[in-house]
């Protein structure tokens, strides 16, 4: 077998050209294979990251899949509001340990502005069950100021202690500036590969500080100073959504049904993990168009390496004809073409997991940046396996046709061939 195995070797050696160009299209297609399944498992990963330690998300009556996008990835905008009532309401049940009201509506540059509360920074969590961390300085402590997520400051270059300008409404161009009232950066937080790293938090006493003098959209008037303001002004009537912990997971289902049935205002609770899922399988379709055409690629490569066995097949029928006829059997003639296709199959799905470890580590921070998605080098998983193991079966198959095809050629067949 080992002589087989090395006359395979010195075949493709030979024809070296034309191996490359079919083992470059091999490398790419397989690249693009485990690629898409990479992209798809990654990203899952951060969405399920982002909703860590979250026992239950409360909001307006919505779809549960559009009230997880809007309130915890940052998709999307809310269809309206909770009251603040409600919101005491769903505090105020047993079994509840804490609260964390949002409220959504401004942005900063085509990055959404959080209002929320201090402790939003001591009760989220990434990745498993890990507490946030600050790169640099701390948190807001009153009105008009600003922590950046990770992301957010890296890409702007701002620092501790600078100044910014949020914008009302999430358009990433919005000519509606609260320009009145500049917010100043206490802290940055270090990166958690989560939609947490793309936005900006702020109290929720200070959205309502900036929306004081405006009204339907516009603003109308002068801003108060911060001096001329009564505290009473700053308590929210209104907030987007609520993020619940709970003293025990096991009480999920009963306040869930309590929201579900809040008579005063219509409310939607959803467990995050129950919404991924309903998510997922939105995007079942969209991601098996994915694998097929990821697939559909890879196909082209096998067929091009198919042809490749063909036309070399043709041209060295005197070649195998003298193999036949110093003592080579018809099987050992099936094995050369099979092992061609399987070190070109071998090689290029080596190749093509090494370019896709390269392509993740040159594509990794633009990743993390725009979509909060971390994407880091590994050893193949059991899915890369599994769908390496698929491309080098389909080539092992493919080298059977040409393998077949000298298999039933005689020693007069090449002889002929010199006449």
């Amino acid at each position: 077998m080992s002589a087989i195995i090395r006359l395979a070797w010195s075949s493709l050696w030979s024809r070296r050209f034309t191996v490359v160009l079919t083992l470059l299209t091999i490398t790419l297609s397989v690249a693009l294979f485990l690629g898409v399944d990479r992209v798809r498992q990654d990203a899952r990963e951060a969405f399920l990251r982002s909703s860590a330690g979250i026992d239950l998300i409360v909001g307006a009556r919505a779809h549960p899949v559009q009230l997880l996008l809007y309130s915890v990835l940052g998709l999307g905008d809310a269809t309206q509001n909770l009251s603040w009532e409600s919101y005491e309401a769903l505090a105020g049940q047993p079994g509840v340990a804490w609260t964390l009201p949002i409220s959504l509506g401004d942005s900063y540059r085509g990055h959404r502005v959080v209002g929320t509360r201090v402790s939003f920074f001591e009760h989220m969590r990434q990745g498993r069950n890990q507490s946030l961390a600050w790169s640099r300085g701390k948190p807001f402590s009153g009105v008009q100021e600003v922590v950046l997520g990770a992301a957010v400051a890296e890409r702007f270059g701002h620092a501790v202690g600078d100044t910014l300008v949020l914008a009302h409404g999430t358009a990433a161009a919005t000519p509606q500036q609260h320009d009145d009232r500049p917010f100043r950066i206490t802290g940055i937080l270090a990166p958690t590969g989560t939609a947490i790293d793309q936005a900006l938090y702020v109290s929720l006493e200070s959205i309502e500080a900036i929306h004081l003098n405006w009204r339907s959209g516009t603003r109308v008037g002068r801003a108060p100073g911060a001096d001329e303001i009564d505290p009473a002004r700053l308590q929210p009537r209104q907030i987007t959504a609520v993020y619940v912990g709970l003293e025990q997971r096991l009480a999920v289902f009963a306040l869930q049904r309590w929201a579900q049935q809040y008579r005063p205002e219509a409310l939607t609770a959803i467990l995050p993990g129950v919404a991924l899922q309903q998510l997922w399988q939105l995007l079942g379709q969209a991601e098996r168009v994915l694998d097929l055409a990821a697939a559909a690629i890879v196909a082209t490569g096998l067929i091009g390496l198919l042809a490749v066995l063909l036309a070399s097949l043709e041209a060295r029928r005197r070649e195998l004809a003298i193999l036949r006829s110093v003592g080579a059997a018809p099987r050992h003639l099936l094995a050369l073409l099979v092992s061609e296709a399987l070190m070109l199959a071998i090689l290029g799905a080596a190749l093509g997991y090494a370019l896709l470890q390269l392509g993740i580590v040159l594509a990794a921070p633009w990743m993390q940046a725009n979509y909060g998605v971390i994407l880091s080098p590994a050893w193949p998983g059991a899915s890369d396996w599994q769908r390496l193991g698929w491309v080098i079966g389909a080539a092992g198959l493919i080298g059977l046709v040409p393998g077949g095809l000298a298999y039933r050629r005689s020693v007069a067949d090449g002889i002929q061939l010199q006449h």
